[in-house]
C-alpha cells in the first residue's frame, strides 16, 4: 500500500447534475426576485399616480379643469349671471356674463355704446313661497318625452342641494358622463330657492329631471320658526336665565345645555323630508320598487357608478343576503384603483364612513319610517348619526352595507356646515378626482367584470353613543315627525 497513487474516478454525472440544479435554482430565485421588484415598483408607481397629490401632476386652473371635460358639457360649467347692474353693453358677453365694451364711432374715435335693461330683481319671500308651492304641486318631470316614463326598477338619484352652485355644476358634468344615465330619474331637492340654480338644473338634457323644494326652509321663514324667531333662546344662555326671560323652548336645551341653531337643524329636517317625499308622496314614484341613491351637491361620480351599483344589487343574494344598503363612496385620502377597483366588503352601516353615495329601496325606507320617533327625538342635529341610532336602537334588521373598496362617489366640497376654509371654491380636489378617474379609465380599472368580496379588517364594534346635541327643541321633534307622514 505504500507509495500508492490516487487516481480520480471518472465523472459519473451526478456532480454535474447537482451543479446544474444549483445554477437553475439560483437563476429561478434571481428571476423571481427581479419579477417581485418589478411588480412592487409597478404597484407603487400606480399607487403614486392614483393619489395624484403633487402640483407637478395636477393642474387645478380653470382652463385645465375645463380641458378635462368633453366640449358638449362645457355649458354646465359656464355661468350665465343675471343682470344686476341695470345696464349692459352691446356686443358679446364674457364667459362669466360680464359685458364687453363695443368700440363704435363713424369718426374712428373709441366710444362705448351701452343699452339699458331693466334691473334684475330677485324674487321676494312671498314670490319664492308661491314658486315652491307651484313646483311641488306640478311634480313636472323634465325630458320624460325624450327618455320615456320611469320604470319601476330604475334607479332614482336624489341630490340634496343648498347654495353651492360651483360644486353642483361639476356633479352634473360627472353624472352626464355616466353609463346608463339616460335610464334614471334625477331628483334635485332644494332647501334654497335660487333662479341661477334652477336655470342650471333645467338645462339638463341627458336624463329625466324633477325638482322638489323643502317648504320649511330658513330662507322662507327668516324671522319665525323653523327659521330664527326673535324670541328664541340664545345658544349659550343658561337654562335658569332662559326660564326667567321666557324665551322659546327654555325648558328643553340639548344634552350639552345649548339651545337650537336653525342653520344646523335644517339639514336633518331636509333629509327626512326629501326621503319621505320621494318614497311616499310623489306620483311618479308611486309604484317604484328599485333603488334610491342619495347624493349631495358637492359629490362627484365615476362613469361606471350605475354599472357597479347594478352589479352590487345582483350580487347581494350570494355575497351579502343581510345587506339592505349599498354604498358607493368612502372617505379616502388616496385612491388605489389598481388593487381595489373590483373589490367590495360588507359590514354594519357606519354613519361617518358610509353616508356618501348610498342607496336603499322602499322596503328599507318603510322600516326606517316606522322608527321615525327614534330619528326625530334623538338629540343629534346630524341626519346620518340619527340614522345610525335608528339602526342600533329600533330596526329589527339593522342597516348592513355592501361597500366598494374603490370609491365611485367622491366628496369634492372644501367647505360645508362644519368646515370653512379660506378658499371655499378651491379647484384642487376637483382636479385631483378628475386625474384619478382618467388614470383609472386609461388603465382599464373601471367597469370590472366581476366583484370580489374581501374580508374587512377587524374594527372596533360601534358603540352606542350619546348624540352631538343641537336637537333638544321640542318644535324640531314635532316638525320632523309630521314630515314622516305619508300623504298618499
Amino acid at each position: 500500500m505504500r507509495g500508492r497513487i490516487l487516481i480520480p474516478l471518472p465523472n459519473t454525472g451526478s456532480m454535474g447534475r447537482k451543479r446544474n440544479n444549483f445554477y437553475m435554482r439560483s437563476i429561478f430565485l434571481l428571476a423571481l426576485c427581479i419579477f417581485g421588484l418589478l411588480q412592487y415598483h409597478n404597484f407603487n408607481y400606480l399607487d403614486s399616480r392614483d393619489t395624484v397629490l403633487g402640483d407637478a401632476v395636477t393642474n387645478d386652473s380653470d382652463d385645465a379643469i375645463l380641458a378635462m371635460v368633453p366640449a358638449p358639457l362645457h355649458k354646465y360649467l359656464t355661468p350665465h349671471s343675471r343682470n344686476h347692474s341695470g345696464a349692459a353693453t352691446t356686443g358679446a358677453m364674457g364667459v362669466l356674463g360680464a359685458p364687453l365694451l363695443l368700440n363704435s364711432s363713424s369718426s374712428g374715435a373709441a366710444t362705448a355704446t351701452t343699452i339699458s335693461f331693466d334691473v334684475y330683481h330677485p324674487p321676494n319671500i312671498s314670490e319664492i313661497k308661491r314658486q315652491i308651492v307651484r313646483y311641488n304641486d306640478m311634480q313636472l318631470v323634465l325630458n320624460e318625452d325624450t327618455f320615456g316614463p320611469l320604470q319601476n326598477d330604475s334607479v332614482i338619484i336624489v341630490v340634496q342641494v343648498h347654495t353651492r352652485i360651483t360644486y353642483l355644476r361639476h356633479l352634473i358634468v360627472s353624472l352626464a358622463q355616466a353609463q346608463d344615465i339616460t335610464k334614471v330619474l334625477l331628483v334635485f331637492s332644494h332647501d334654497y330657492y335660487d333662479e341661477d340654480i334652477n336655470d342650471l338644473v333645467q338645462q339638463i338634457d341627458f336624463c329625466k329631471v324633477l325638482q322638489i323644494f323643502y317648504p320649511y326652509s330658513i330662507q322662507t321663514h327668516p324671522h319665525e320658526y323653523p327659521g330664527v324667531d326673535p324670541n328664541d333662546c340664545q345658544r349659550n344662555i343658561k337654562k335658569d336665565q332662559a326660564m326667567i326671560s321666557n324665551c322659546n323652548n327654555a325648558l328643553y336645551p340639548d344634552l350639552y345645555g345649548h339651545y337650537r341653531e336653525a342653520k344646523f337643524t335644517q339639514t336633518k329636517h331636509h333629509w327626512i323630508w326629501k326621503a319621505n317625499r320621494v318614497f311616499n308622496e310623489l306620483e311618479v314614484t308611486r309604484y317604484h320598487t328599485g333603488l334610491v341613491l342619495f347624493l349631495e351637491e358637492d359629490h362627484y361620480v365615476a362613469e361606471d357608478f350605475l354599472y357597479l351599483l347594478a352589479m352590487m344589487q345582483k350580487r347581494t343574494k350570494d355575497l351579502c343576503p343581510q345587506c339592505n344598503v349599498l354604498s358607493l363612496g368612502t372617505y379616502l385620502k388616496t385612491f388605489n384603483y389598481y388593487t381595489y377597483h373590483s373589490k367590495v366588503e360588507v359590514m354594519p352601516w357606519v354613519s361617518s364612513k358610509h353616508n356618501m353615495g348610498f342607496a336603499f329601496n322602499r322596503t328599507t325606507w318603510t322600516n326606517i319610517r316606522k322608527c321615525a320617533r327614534h330619528f326625530c327625538t334623538y338629540d343629534d342635529y346630524n341626519w346620518d348619526w340619527s340614522l345610525q341610532h335608528v339602526s342600533q336602537q329600533c330596526l329589527q334588521r339593522k342597516l348592513h352595507a355592501m361597500i366598494v373598496k374603490g370609491p365611485r362617489v367622491f366628496h369634492i366640497g372644501e367647505c360645508g356646515v362644519h368646515h370653512k376654509n379660506k378658499n371655499c371654491e378651491s379647484n384642487q380636489v376637483i382636479s385631483k378626482v378628475q386625474h384619478v378617474l382618467r388614470i383609472a379609465r386609461t388603465s382599464h380599472q373601471l367597469f370590472p367584470r366581476s366583484l370580489t368580496l374581501t374580508v374587512p379588517s377587524l374594527s372596533k364594534k360601534t358603540k352606542l353613543r350619546k348624540g352631538n346635541g343641537g336637537w333638544g327643541d321640542l318644535r324640531d321633534h314635532e316638525l320632523c315627525l309630521n314630515m314622516t307622514l305619508a300623504t298618499r
